[in-house]
């Protein structure tokens, strides 16, 4: 619900800074790293995205990339909000933000939200969210306007080395098997197929689809970048199927089986089939793709062991790291299509 003062804005400081009448704003449920607002004058409604409160990690939650990946993508296929304004003034919210219209569609994030698709409906949803990957790695990024938005050549290796810092500056306790997982993932980094826009935490909510099942808007940008396309999709299969392998996980709880949602095998083979890319190597992307999840995990856990995260639902994200590094080990050991 608004409230005079939501965490992380000043309302009144924005006010002037926007030249607009009186605003409400409301914290947006469910972001567990930049924060989300939904905002309005009366007149517009708008959302704002500005970094999270307290520890942040370098590199991250970057609102100029994101802002930017944003803009360069309004006139492609990708369904994107329409952005209006970067700010990179700190002292009008305290970080920089940016501004975008508000985008009407449902986010699928729990089973509760899924529950009245059927599953003729849930197919159709997954058919075009796959596609619309498939449609953001077939953007060629300098007609763009992103042909420096990121360096694809050695984008794995220095993946896997930035992820391990990233870890680094956020753990605060042991973790088994960690030092096995980063190893083995140096050491079987796959040879990259084809160079792309890589949106960087591409699943299901992260998305709003439309009243009939397209996809209205692709969101949560702040990893963007220039890379090898199999890593949205390694990590796109990590949020499908962690559903039925966690139990009680905060994310991807939409995606069921039971409630329609097809197989992430399927999806793969409709990807591939669009992209002609070859999905053999995407074990490893999986294993990648959960190995980031964990530190995203662990991240925010360390934000909120410091009580300085907003909203609800992160006292148990600590917990998920652990089973998560367990899954990528797991990962390595499989073939593509198990």
């Amino acid at each position: 619900m608004s409230t005079p003062t939501p965490p992380g804005l000043d309302l009144d400081r924005l006010r002037a800074h926007l030249g607009t009448g009186p605003l409400t704003a409301a914290l947006i449920s469910g972001g567990k790293s930049n924060l989300t607002y939904r905002l309005t004058d009366g007149n517009h409604r708008w959302v704002l995205r500005r970094p999270p409160l307290g520890h942040v990690l370098a590199t991250a939650h970057d609102m100029v990339r994101e802002h930017r990946v944003i803009a360069a993508l309004a006139d492609t296929p990708v369904p994107v909000p329409q952005v209006h304004l970067l700010c990179e003034d700190t002292e009008v919210v305290g970080a920089p933000f940016y501004l975008m219209d508000e985008v009407v569609g449902t986010v699928y994030r729990t089973a509760e939200d899924a529950a009245g698709l059927t599953p003729e409906r849930a197919r159709t949803l997954s058919a075009n969210l796959i596609d619309v990957l498939a449609v953001l790695h077939a953007v060629d990024p300098a007609a763009a306007g992103l042909a420096d938005f990121g360096r694809p050549e050695g984008y794995l290796e220095r993946q896997v080395s930035r992820w391990h810092r990233q870890f680094e500056a956020s753990r605060s306790r042991d973790i088994p098997g960690l030092e096995e997982l980063q190893r083995r993932l140096s050491d079987g980094v796959p040879t990259p197929q084809r160079a792309t826009i890589v949106h960087g935490d591409y699943r299901l909510d992260n998305t709003i689809a439309a009243a009939d099942d397209s996809i209205a808007a692709v969101l949560d940008w702040e990893m963007a970048t220039l890379g090898d396309p199999l890593a949205d999709v390694g990590l796109m299969k990590v949020y499908w199927d962690i559903a039925g392998r966690m139990p009680g996980n905060p994310v991807a709880g939409a995606v069921s089986p039971e409630l329609g949602f097809p197989a992430m095998r399927e999806l793969e083979e409709r990807y591939a089939a669009t992209t002609g890319l070859d999905l053999t190597p995407l074990p490893w992307y999986t294993a990648f793709g959960q190995y980031k999840l964990a530190v995203i995990a662990e991240g925010i856990h360390y934000r909120f062991i410091q009580g300085k995260t907003v909203g609800e639902g992160f006292s148990h994200l600590g917990a998920m790291v652990p089973p998560l590094v367990g899954l990528a080990l797991d990962s390595l050991n499989r073939k593509a299509g198990d």
